[in-house]
């Protein structure tokens, strides 16, 4: 039985008639750049999170980016952040001018603790970038806290974490940004890189408008020193129809992996992922940690079983980090996950049949069945 990691086309497939509908629209339009659809799903988005503002962008990245250059942070500041995520988080301070401040996560959630932060502030730190890593929330209520004791700016990379939330509060709506991905195979994925900005803040809605067209709000207005990034109206149109199916595709998310939770749960050589109580944790991805990695992804494979890495190296120990001299002692959960954990499917155009077929597979390596 062939399981996928993604099927987008089975995806698109389900709903073609909205789609196409959608993307017609905006070619009969004639308007490819701002306009009524960008608005249309920057309101549909905000409402969804319950939030005033929602800024679309060209990518996460670039709103990570947006979200410092807004809050002021530069040259001579230090910025703290996950040691267990993807680069961005990571490389946005650098450019920023900053400098990356990286600590280690929780064992059992893959998230930083207000408690791991607390010991990397100084007069230096200006700002924390959490990472509400796999679908699991960080401590954002606890951090939060922390910031304000320090007077520090809280950033919130929910990349991957489209309605995630913790005591029925959406991610991203605690700190001063939370900044989204929708790129392709987010739970809220486009059909290219997307992405955007949510603030409750309106003085700083207007400046990341700002910072993101080239320093105005309007053509040929230049009162600082932006960039290009913009969500551009095809995107914003397929977003708007997908974001109608969102609940419903994060419920599958979830069902599917309580599937996986129920059916291996027996497995002694896997550590399933832990949810935090209080927190619905919507799954982008189902990491779980393993021993002899290499030897089941290739019988997995063999089996027609597709899984990835995320991550095959702990961010300070990426060859662009070099330069900060770190060793795997200063991180030692992030070192030992690098070398275990191992993604399974957990999309919703997955079939119950599939996932147990994984977890069978699963078994039949470790020898429990």
């Amino acid at each position: 039985m062939k399981v996928p990691f993604a099927n987008l086309a089975e995806q698109y497939f389900q709903i073609k008639p909205e789609i196409d509908q959608a993307i017609e629209s905006v070619l009969v339009g004639g308007s490819f750049v701002g306009g009524e659809p960008v608005q249309r799903f920057e309101e549909s988005f905000s409402k969804l999170c319950n939030i005033k503002n929602c800024v679309g962008v060209g990518n996460a990245t670039d709103a990570l980016f947006i979200s410092l250059k807004s809050l002021g942070i530069g040259l001579g500041d230090e910025v703290i952040t996950p040691a267990w995520s993807w680069i961005s988080t990571a490389e946005v301070i650098s450019l920023a001018g900053a400098k990356p401040i990286f600590v280690d996560v929780n064992p059992d959630f893959f998230t930083v603790t207000a408690e791991a932060i607390k010991k990397k502030i100084n007069t230096k730190t200006k700002a924390v970038i959490i990472v509400h890593l796999y679908g699991q929330v960080a401590e954002t209520l606890a951090i939060k806290a922390l910031c304000d004791q320090h007077n520090l700016s809280l950033i919130e990379d929910c990349s991957q974490a489209h309605l995630s939330s913790e005591n029925d509060v959406m991610a991203g709506t605690i700190g001063d940004f939370g900044a989204f991905s929708f790129y392709p195979t987010k739970n809220l994925g486009a059909y290219g890189d997307a992405g955007c900005l949510i603030t409750n803040h309106d003085e700083l809605t207007t400046k990341v408008r700002r910072l993101a067209n080239h320093g105005g709000l309007s053509k040929d207005e230049h009162l600082m020193e932006g960039t290009n990034s913009r969500l551009d109206s095809l995107q914003a149109a397929i977003l708007s129809v997908k974001l109608k199916h969102l609940p419903a595709w994060t419920d599958l998310r979830i069902k599917h992996a309580q599937l996986y939770l129920n059916n291996l749960s027996g497995v002694t050589d896997l550590v399933l992922p832990k949810t935090r109580n209080g927190v619905k944790h919507t799954f982008h991805q189902f990491v779980v940690k393993v021993q002899r990695r290499s030897e089941l992804q290739s019988y997995l494979k063999s089996k027609e079983v597709q899984t990835l890495i995320h991550y095959p190296k702990a961010i300070p120990f990426e060859p662009a980090y070099n330069y900060l001299n770190h060793i795997e002692t200063e991180f030692p959960v992030s070192a030992h996950l690098q070398n275990e954990v191992l993604s399974l499917p957990v999309h919703n155009e997955l079939s119950d049949d599939q996932i147990l077929y994984v977890c069978d597979m699963i078994k039949s390596f470790y020898g429990s069945i």
